[in-house]
């Protein structure tokens, strides 16, 4: 029953990113956004969810998981029904930061959860495989509720579905996890390191959503610029000098935590930018409508929730390096078949079997990565392990989406016509060059160092 609790959270979290997405136009009619506003219901939530990554681990560490999970869930069901109630446009971006929050706060108390109730090994593993399952279905069902939602009850529902989840998530979390017991008085919450590392992550994913869209150049990219190297250049020093740092110096000397990371950035930027160019591909290319584009991606949902589960028995056969190494070549090999069905006449049909290796890889690998990330981690670090290597998922998101749309030529959500095609063919091609090098870099460093 933990485990089911565990990966709903997962669940609504994933959900909640991407559901909102085919509620936008009928958000910006409604409150009255303009075009150059409305991104910023999903920026909201991707920039604090990135920035306080760092923070919500260490304060699963340190205030207890139990009690992060119950206030990140009840944060999540309070600003989703002000969300729903929003009658302004600055209100809902504010929710949608809000939400931001509570989803930093959810995952890695949610992961250090689930690494510190299952022993390391094949219980850890079938956990992992499992929250890695509600996790893709939450990304790729956001789509086709949300259709169904908005076409129905109207925009303010993609939020009033999350309060009673939310809120039963809350309730059942309090019910069936371990108490945390009294907090640790020996260790101190490094205030400065918190303050200085969320402000400059913060700034800098913002730096990575905005500026491909606003420019590099412009007053607002340079000063997000200068103030996130300053802030997390501070951080370094504030943490060689603090008596318990936001992230222990032992941390640092961990290559497995550090490699896995590596692994996250790069899964995040190539993988997870893939919903993204299908979604233009669907409804500027084919004119799929809400509903049409969520069904569209049932089967890559299902696909991937099945490479979670063969990723968590392929782990015991082969190893975890060996296991990512394979999920990376199936994902190359996907994408690469994925880019010459991508065509202005083509049928869904014709997408399946790119759809079916891309999605095997990606769920192999996820299982994979997190794996890795909790391998030998003590539990006291389970949960800033986590942050770190949910900050890496998040910024490795933010910068190879802002890469691929410069490689693709600037498509974007209102492109139309042969160059939009074009451009998300080529974005896809080079997502397969990106995971094929990332394969290619696993397998030389498993001959140099053993598997």
């Amino acid at each position: 029953m933990s485990l089911l609790v565990l990966a709903l959270g997962q669940f609504v979290i994933s959900l909640d990113y991407n559901i909102v997405y085919v509620a936008l136009p009928d958000m910006g009619a409604g409150l009255g956004f303009s075009d150059h506003d409305l991104q910023w219901v999903v920026s909201a939530y991707v920039v604090t969810t990135g920035g306080f990554l760092l923070l919500g681990g260490r304060a699963a560490d340190l205030l207890g998981r139990r009690r992060m999970f119950v206030l990140a869930s009840l944060l999540y069901a309070g600003s989703s029904l002000m969300g729903g109630l929003s009658e302004s446009p600055g209100v809902l971006v504010a929710v949608r930061a809000v939400q931001g929050i509570g989803g930093s706060l959810l995952f890695p108390a949610t992961l250090s959860l689930i690494n510190t109730l299952y022993d390391e090994g094949p219980a850890r593993n079938r956990a992992l495989a499992v929250w890695g399952a509600a996790g893709a279905g939450g990304l790729c069902f956001g789509s086709l509720l949300g259709g169904v939602l908005v076409e129905a009850f109207g925009w303010p529902s993609v939020f009033f579905v999350n309060v009673p989840v939310a809120a039963a998530l809350a309730v059942a979390g309090r019910l069936l996890f371990p108490a945390d017991g009294s907090r640790d008085r020996s260790r101190r919450f490094d205030v400065t390191g918190a303050l200085t590392a969320t402000g400059g992550v913060t700034l800098l994913v913002f730096l990575l959503v905005q500026a491909p869209a606003e420019g590099w150049g412009t007053p607002a990219a340079l000063v997000s610029a200068a103030l996130a190297l300053g802030l997390l250049t501070l951080f370094a020093v504030v943490e060689t000098r603090s008596r318990d740092p936001l992230v222990p110096a032992r941390l640092f000397a961990h290559r497995g935590l550090f490699a896995a990371m590596g692994v996250t950035a790069l899964f995040s930027a190539t993988f997870s930018s893939v919903p993204y160019f299908l979604t233009l591909y669907f409804q500027r290319v084919h004119g799929y409508s809400a509903v049409a584009t969520g069904l569209a991606f049932l089967v890559p949902a299902v696909v991937v929730a099945v490479g979670t589960q063969a990723g968590e028995r392929a782990v015991s056969a082969f190893g975890v390096r060996r296991l990512l190494v394979g999920g990376m070549v199936l994902g190359a090999a996907g994408a690469g078949a994925l880019g010459p069905a991508l065509t202005s006449d083509g049928s869904y049909v014709r997408l399946l079997p790119g759809i079916v290796l891309l999605g095997l890889g990606q769920g192999a690998a996820w299982t994979g990565m997190w794996i890795a990330a909790a391998a030998g981690v003590a539990p006291g670090d389970q949960g800033i392990a986590s942050g770190m290597a949910s900050t890496a998922l998040q910024v490795g998101g933010a910068v190879g989406l802002a890469v691929l749309v410069a490689v693709a030529g600037g498509v974007g959500q209102n492109a139309s016509g042969p160059g939009l095609l074009d451009g998300i063919r080529t974005a896809v091609f080079a997502i397969a060059l990106g995971i094929g090098c990332g394969a290619l870099a696993l397998l030389a460093r498993t001959r140099t160092t053993g598997p």
